[in-house]
């Protein structure tokens, strides 16, 4: 939930225990997942900005709370793969687990009347959701995030498997990293084990869907 604050150009992000899947048609909750996923964004995002990929992240208020810069949101879900599954299984027929050679990246049309379908640069150009300029930073940005991430994760035992990235434009028209980055929005595994440490243990009805986001919490937390 976004909340306005005094200023104009700042919200505040309220993380919910509320989880959906397959594009809402699976609703449910995850106790303290709220929490969880507003530290997990908080490492995530002070990460990513140390690597000079600028963020929506000020700082975090409290266990639900963010304080963010308001953003114009581009209307694409961003998707970087480094291993098969979920979608890309099913639409390549490869069997899910594979490392792909090099990211995969994918852009879907964030619109839930259609689905959020996939979607191609042509189609971005038609549907004028971003400048030709701002596709090339937006897929900059998306792929050094994902090495960022990769590395970061590996060590700590953690494969990235996937994930899903959205961007806005702030008030000086710059791109900027928005939304969340968690076990809500993307794939991680023990590298070891290949447990499932996300949402799909929601999705598939796996169990033990709070400790797996706690696992992810304590792997990453400071200190």
């Amino acid at each position: 939930i976004l909340y306005a604050t005094d200023d104009p150009d700042v919200l505040v992000q309220y993380y919910k225990d509320d989880a959906t899947a397959f594009n809402a048609q699976k609703k449910g909750s995850i106790t303290n997942k709220g929490i969880l996923n507003n530290q997990i964004s908080e490492v995530f995002f002070q990460l990513l900005e140390s690597q000079g990929i600028p963020t929506h992240f000020i700082n975090r208020q409290d266990d639900r709370r963010m304080k963010i810069r308001r953003l114009r949101m581009i209307l694409l879900e961003v998707v970087v793969r480094n291993v098969i599954a979920g979608s890309l299984a099913k639409r390549l027929g490869k069997e899910s687990g594979q490392p792909l050679p090099e990211p995969v990246l994918e852009y879907y049309y964030k619109d839930d009347a259609l689905g959020d379908p996939l979607i191609n640069e042509d189609h971005i150009r038609t549907l004028d959701l971003a400048t030709p300029e701002q596709l090339v930073q937006i897929r900059d940005y998306a792929l050094r995030v994902n090495k960022g991430l990769k590395a970061f994760l590996e060590a700590r035992g953690i494969l990235l498997v996937d994930g899903k990235l959205e961007f806005g434009v702030d008030a000086r028209n710059q791109i900027l990293l928005a939304d969340e980055i968690c076990p809500d929005t993307c794939r991680f595994w023990d590298i070891k084990t290949g447990r499932v440490l996300d949402k799909d243990r929601f999705r598939q009805e796996m169990g033990d869907i709070e400790g797996a986001y706690q696992e992810v919490w304590e792997r990453i937390r400071p200190g």
